[in-house]
């Protein structure tokens, strides 16, 4: 059976994806996706992988895929951080303009950049506009969902003690590989 992923390559990845090289160490190579995302959860800068997957992944499924591994962490996360991941995964469930706008008001709302508050911004990010109905609209880059789930996930991967962000960090990858698989 073959798999159809978003971008056979790394190099298809940073291409489509400029912005991916400002978010990580690693730099563009002609190996497959999967491939050069288990190399990068194996090498020198681990959290490389985290970000590549980010990317990787479409917009509902990065958003997912931030979702399920903040979820994985409940005791690292706020209250706050619970009912912003809420209104991300009613978005994802449910992708209309609705729940979008709920979740990027809420993310928006917050006063600080937690980890849900990031993943509440990636679903909001994901399309339609950035301001509100009253104004002219402004569509999001298409990188931001992807920076938006980084910064979510690596910000929980950061509140792990240290001898289990090792193991933490590959689980993260290895839900992000079979999620590109799947879709």
């Amino acid at each position: 059976m073959t798999q159809r992923l978003r971008f056979s390559t790394a190099r298809d990845l940073f291409q489509a994806f400029p912005t991916a090289l400002d978010d990580m160490a690693a730099r563009p190579s002609d190996r497959g996706s999967l491939e050069f995302v288990r190399d990068l959860a194996g090498g020198a800068t681990p959290e490389d992988a985290i970000t590549f997957s980010a990317y990787l992944l479409g917009r509902r499924e990065a958003v997912w895929w931030g979702h399920q591994c903040l979820n994985t962490l409940p005791d690292r996360l706020a209250p706050e951080d619970l009912s912003l991941l809420a209104l991300a995964e009613d978005w994802v469930r449910r992708p209309e303009e609705a729940t979008r706008i709920a979740a990027l008001d809420a993310g928006m709302a917050s006063k600080t950049r937690t980890p849900g508050v990031w993943i509440a911004l990636a679903a909001g990010w994901s399309g339609g506009s950035m301001i509100g109905p009253d104004s002219m609209p402004v569509t999001p880059p298409p990188y931001l969902t992807a920076k938006a789930v980084n910064a979510g996930v690596l910000s929980v991967l950061a509140r792990v003690d240290r001898n289990e962000r090792a193991a933490r960090l590959h689980s993260f990858v290895d839900m992000a590989i079979r999620l590109a698989m799947r879709t």
